[in-house]
């Protein structure tokens, strides 16, 4: 058993070693963690390089489903499109991008802001990717929110996206008005897309969602929300209000009983679901098996549960990230908005070298 043990610590110690031929200038002590998850039995996350540098405190990136990568450069004001090399192809400009998600058309969804009667109001817009043929700076744009209505209300701040098989999406809508029971400002919004992709329809507020609740079901400041690349409406939401439980998995039911969310995971029987395990949790990401990503950013880690919300590993630190705001997965490769270092960092397992 003991000369298994020792040959598994071979096998990482020349994964390693390929791993420092095949990226410049690899450091060891980036697998500093805030916790033993950093290390899962022999599995280690490994930074790639080069970094992906020249932003200003992005907030959201996302692999579109080209696949192109999108950043929200926050601070510089732009949504940058780079190739999976990270060469950048094109850049739009747009009043401080928070959020990003892509529909089935190929049309970017940004959440945003914009200036208008001597103020800055939170904005959502959409993006015709298709109808510039792909070029970003010259894309049709038009602006979803906010309505008429809430121009009395520049509180009011949308801070996620998540798109549906059907090109439906929601939403979030956070603020500091919720005594009113038709429309407090943390919500849900649904959208229905009409007439061949060309109006957008809001549908309301999520229904039975709770605007202040710190349990299960609620909407208490969400900070992302994210689909399943599946044929259903689960989604994955972020919180940042006070809440005991900070990221919560809500599960679509359709029934002659009960239509709507409820949550997947039973509070306190995951690690996911474990009270006060997360402190400030900014974004999320799911893959193809399932397994969730979280980006919290005050404890500068970024954790990974599997569907049943154990976690499998936790890494980061100080030395690592400062603040990541988003993360995003494809073809075995994670990628970070690594927010107060003004950069996009990229991990893969070693078990995947």
């Amino acid at each position: 058993m003991i000369k298994i043990k020792f040959l598994k610590y071979i096998f990482v110690i020349v994964i390693l070693f390929l791993a420092i031929s095949c990226n410049d200038k690899f450091d060891i002590t980036q697998f500093q963690t805030d916790d033993p998850g950093n290390i899962a039995g022999d599995t280690i996350y490994i930074k790639l390089n080069p970094e992906w540098g020249g932003f200003n405190h992005p907030e959201d990136v996302i692999i579109g489903r080209e696949p192109m990568i999108y950043v929200a450069d926050t601070d510089n004001d732009q949504i940058v499109m780079l190739n999976l090399d990270g060469q950048r192809l094109s850049t739009r400009f747009i009043k401080h991008p928070v959020a990003i998600a892509q529909d089935y058309r190929l049309n970017l969804i940004v959440c945003a802001q914009f200036d208008t009667l001597g103020q800055t109001f939170s904005a959502v817009y959409k993006i015709d990717l298709v109808a510039s043929n792909h070029n970003l700076a010259t894309a049709p744009i038009k602006r979803i929110l906010p309505q008429l209505a809430d121009l009395n209300k520049p509180d009011r701040k949308y801070t996620g996206a998540a798109v549906f098989y059907d090109n439906s999406y929601l939403i979030a809508r956070t603020g500091p008005n919720n005594s009113n029971l038709i429309d407090p400002d943390n919500s849900l919004l649904k959208f229905v897309v009409k007439d061949n992709g060309t109006k957008d329809s809001l549908i309301g507020r999520v229904p039975l969602l709770d605007p202040t609740s710190t349990g299960i079901l609620s909407v208490n400041k969400v900070s992302s929300v994210k689909s399943f690349n599946k044929r259903s409406y689960d989604i994955v939401i972020t919180l940042i209000g006070d809440n005991s439980f900070k990221t919560q998995w809500f599960k679509y039911v359709s029934s002659q009983d009960f239509t709507g969310y409820q949550n997947n995971l039973t509070p306190a029987a995951s690690d996911l679901m474990a009270p006060g395990f997360f402190s400030t949790p900014e974004g999320s990401e799911i893959d193809a098996s399932g397994n969730i990503y979280v980006a919290e950013a005050s404890r500068d880690s970024v954790y990974k549960f599997n569907s049943f919300g154990d976690k499998l590993i936790g890494f980061g630190g100080p030395t690592v990230f400062s603040e990541p705001f988003a993360v995003a997965y494809f073809d075995k490769i994670l990628y970070v908005a690594d927010r107060g270092n003004d950069r996009i960092l990229r991990f893969i397992l070693s078990t995947d070298l």
